[in-house]
């Protein structure tokens, strides 16, 4: 049987659909321009013809772009700090989150820890004091400055402790009571009940990891180590105008380009692999957790 919608209820979500649209719309509508602007021609580009759809197609920015080799390799840099850095981030993450989801009955140091993190949360040591650990560590102008000083993120910690902390006692209680380890309990229960939460924070690192550019700008010497955030804020702030390393071809095809197509084409370059991993894992954003049939 239709339940029959009042006139107040078919407003409401009326008003809800059109919001919602706007939203989306502005948040498309740049990446679209972007595109469009990436895919035009210079001229059209240093006209200002260019609106959400290409003028005068041409891909002479991205055929400029498939021939820089520097290009390509902070994009390498790039997808293995994405890498090597989400699965160090995550596994520091699920190993603090656990202990500090127990009680202090069961974890007596609890509360200190839960302080300490506290501490670091609203106090940091800074730039300088972190600059200068990080050299005194010979960890200067090497891949490893880009993951160990965010390695583990107290604001990802709390909120992975608190989802830990709603799954019913009952169940580890129960595994324990069949002889379960504190490893087992983890794995066979907290962290399969958790993907939901575990997603969402393993998207929100992996696209901290990808647009993170200043670490990469104070710590690394040589532009060679650049990752690719940092290394397209340094060619649009410098106006992709460093010659001294092009090739005849780059430097031909460089006098038929203009300025925005180029940032256009590396702009849009960056934002594809987030495009391509988030359907993936926004099921896991939506999807409900049900943790059991029991319940505290």
């Amino acid at each position: 049987m239709k339940i029959k919608q009042s006139k107040a209820r078919i407003a409401f979500n009326a008003v809800n659909y059109i919001i919602l649209s706007l939203i989306t719309l502005t948040c498309i509508f740049p990446i679209l321009h972007i595109l469009a602007m990436s895919l035009s021609s210079s001229a059209a580009a240093a006209a200002g013809k260019v609106g959400f759809w290409p003028v005068d197609f041409s891909l002479a920015a991205y055929q400029y772009l498939m021939r820089k080799d520097d290009f390509f390799k902070s994009v390498g840099i790039s997808g293995l700090r994405v890498l090597v850095g989400s699965v160090v981030n995550m596994t520091m993450l699920v190993i603090t989150a656990y202990p500090l989801s127990k009680n202090s009955i069961n974890f007596r140091w609890r509360n200190v820890y839960m302080v300490y993190f506290a501490i670091t949360m609203f106090i940091s040591g800074g730039l300088i004091p972190t600059y200068m650990v990080l050299k005194e560590l010979n960890l200067l102008d090497s891949f490893w400055v880009l993951i160990l000083p965010g390695a583990v993120s107290i604001w990802n910690v709390i909120i992975l402790m608190n989802f830990f902390r709603g799954i019913p006692r009952a169940l580890e209680e129960a595994a324990a009571m069949d002889g379960a380890s504190h490893w087992r309990i983890l794995f066979q229960i907290f962290l399969p009940m958790s993907l939901p939460s575990l997603a969402s924070l393993l998207l929100f690192t992996m696209i901290g990891h990808w647009n993170a550019w200043f670490d990469g700008m104070m710590y690394m010497n040589t532009p060679e180590n650049y990752p690719m955030a940092t290394y397209l804020a340094t060619q649009i702030l410098n106006n992709n105008k460093n010659i001294s390393n092009m090739t005849p071809e780059q430097l031909a095809t460089l006098v038929s380009l203009n300025e925005k197509t180029m940032r256009s084409a590396q702009l849009f370059l960056s934002i594809v692999p987030i495009l391509i991993v988030y359907p993936f894992l926004q099921r896991f954003f939506i999807k409900g957790i049900v943790v059991g049939s029991v319940k505290e």
